[in-house]
């Protein structure tokens, strides 16, 4: 992650200046573009303090289950009381950078989804966390990249407000994450909200060469059975 500012040093109060009156709809909008179903396993690369779980656990149900990465402890303290306070057994905190993550760091859990939600323009590097993301992920899962960029439009006139806003949280503007998943994925569609300020990018994980190497190999590829 960043060092352009101390991330998680202010998580105790990170909810209340989250600005959730406009970036929670690139949440909803994420989770629903995603398609994770009953009994799926999504990883949420990023989760902070733990927003998006109520919305990925609607969406997965009992069955199915949410893994919370973020490298800060303080911001993975206040996820977990959240997950305490609701008594939501069904999900797993891990803390790792998004940026060196592996398929070890996630409790022997293979996602069948991922989501980041504002998370990848915080790092120094979004092409090593989408790196990760291929590599514990298996061909025709589901990924979803929420993220932010200058307004266009009419919406122009708010550019300077949204580069602060991102400034203010360590965010690369300029950054476009979800263009990762537009080059190196599968039946990608991408949304704009907010005036474009909140780009949606969701689509599915494409085949590479090494995982037609592996499967050569193999006589069985995919995902891996889960509890």
């Amino acid at each position: 992650m960043s060092d352009r500012f101390s991330y998680g040093g202010g998580a105790r109060y990170y909810d209340q200046f989250s600005g959730e009156w406009l970036y929670r709809a690139g949440r909803v909008e994420g989770v629903q573009m995603l398609g994770a179903r009953a009994g799926d396993t999504v990883l949420d690369v990023g989760c902070g303090t733990g927003k998006n779980f109520p919305l990925l656990l609607e969406a997965v149900g009992p069955t199915g289950h949410v893994l919370g990465l973020d490298r800060s402890p303080q911001m993975l303290d206040v996820a977990r009381a959240r997950v305490d306070r609701h008594l939501w057994p069904n999900v797993t905190l891990v803390q790792a950078d998004a940026t060196r993550f592996t398929a070890a760091d996630l409790k022997g859990r293979t996602p069948d989804a991922v989501l980041s939600t504002y998370a990848m323009s915080v790092t120094d590097d979004p092409d090593a966390v989408w790196q990760c993301v291929r590599a514990v992920t298996y061909p025709g899962s589901r990924v979803c990249i929420v993220d932010m960029r200058a307004p266009t439009g009419l919406a122009r006139l708010l550019e300077p407000l949204a580069r602060l806003a991102c400034a203010m949280g360590g965010a690369d503007i300029n950054a476009h994450p979800w263009t990762l998943l537009e080059a190196d994925g599968a039946g990608v569609e991408v949304r704009g909200l907010r005036g474009g300020h909140i780009q949606v990018g969701a689509g599915t994980r494409g085949r590479s060469a090494a995982d037609t190497s592996s499967a050569l190999r193999t006589p069985h590829s995919g995902p891996a059975i889960h509890d």
